[in-house]
């Protein structure tokens, strides 16, 4: 069956449409309709064409790895369930519906807590731009955590464990030394050039970022503008780095220092060599906070802290690690007692 007719878009612009291939006339007039209300903005249009034009929009004004993290949560989480549906039909009881049979699967709740954003953002989109009365997610309520229960990280014993176990001066020696000693993300470790490393100054310049999105290597800007850090290191790493240079072909100043080398090389070594240690699995992110654990047990200040790990400010500093703080309100109890009149 052939499928041909004139629509207005939502423009007010007449334009002609033909497609054909279908195997019954039910089908073509079945895809015309919904042609139709999804190319004039018609809240009635299925979940699924809504979600084709935000993705469209939001692709324009997002960094890529946000976007494929986006599309896969929509298309994956939320098209399934809502996609057939007409928009504007949406109740706060599909909602609740959907999030049980989510929280039923057992994800995390993390997970859970950024699926049901990625679908209360969807409707506040519909809302905002395309007339929807309401936003079904705000009578049906959220769910999940935003934060995980408990934060993993290693003690400097158990990191010494862990990097004794591994063979020296190697990438994933170096690379480990690197993410303890500095608190970088993976990502912007995962970037660095031998340019980015100042050996006299003994400071490595952060201010890109890698990821592997499909089959493409990416380099991008850091998370945030605070990203962009100068960050100085130990002069003992400084010199196992420079002597790990000079084992090492030498590559251009401009190339990846670990090029080749993903999230996913890094995540398997890691648990490869707790396995072996026998000290516990954290995720690679983990070693991160394992740096801001370090500093705050020497009692370095927030506002340190802050800067080194390139936060947007010391809230997000104390917010993250403000349950690793209470320890210290004995000490300072204890010295203010030593000046008691």
């Amino acid at each position: 069956w052939l499928c041909q007719f004139y629509y207005t878009d939502w423009t007010g612009e007449r334009k002609k449409k033909r497609k054909r291939g279908f195997d019954t006339k039910h089908a073509a007039q079945e895809w015309e309709q919904e042609f139709i209300r999804k190319h004039s903005a018609d809240i009635n249009m299925t979940v699924s064409s809504f979600i084709d034009i935000y993705i469209e929009d939001i692709s324009h004004r997002l960094r890529r790895s946000t976007l494929e993290n986006k599309k896969h949560v929509l298309n994956s989480k939320i098209k399934p369930y809502f996609g057939s549906k007409p928009l504007s039909s949406i109740q706060p009881t599909d909602v609740r519906k959907w999030q049980n049979e989510l929280i039923a699967e057992g994800y995390a709740p993390t997970y859970l807590k950024t699926t049901n954003n990625q679908l209360t953002a969807l409707f506040n989109y519909a809302v905002k731009y395309y007339d929807l009365k309401e936003n079904p997610c705000h009578k049906a309520g959220s769910m999940g955590k935003k934060k995980a229960d408990s934060m993993q990280f290693w003690t400097s014993d158990e990191f010494k464990v862990f990097i004794n176990h591994m063979e020296e001066k190697t990438v994933f020696d170096i690379g480990f030394r690197l993410l303890y000693y500095t608190g970088m993300r993976i990502g912007e470790l995962l970037a660095l050039t031998s340019d980015d490393i100042e050996f006299e100054n003994a400071v490595i310049n952060i201010n890109k970022s890698f990821q592997r999105i499909g089959k493409d290597d990416v380099i991008t800007e850091p998370k945030t503008p605070k990203s962009k850090r100068v960050v100085m290191i130990p002069d003992e790493l400084a010199a196992y780095i420079k002597e790990y240079f000079s084992l090492v072909y030498p590559a251009a100043p401009d190339v990846r220092i670990f090029e080749g080398y993903t999230k996913r090389h890094f995540e398997s070594k890691l648990k490869k060599v707790c396995e072996v240690s026998g000290v516990k699995v954290i995720r690679l992110h983990d070693i991160r906070h394992s740096h801001a654990s370090l500093l705050i047990e020497m009692g370095f200040s927030p506002l340190l802290i802050a800067e080194r790990l390139g936060h947007e400010s010391v809230e997000t500093t104390l917010n993250t690690y403000a349950h690793l703080y209470p320890n210290k309100q004995t000490e300072v109890a204890d010295k203010l007692g030593s000046v008691w009149f």
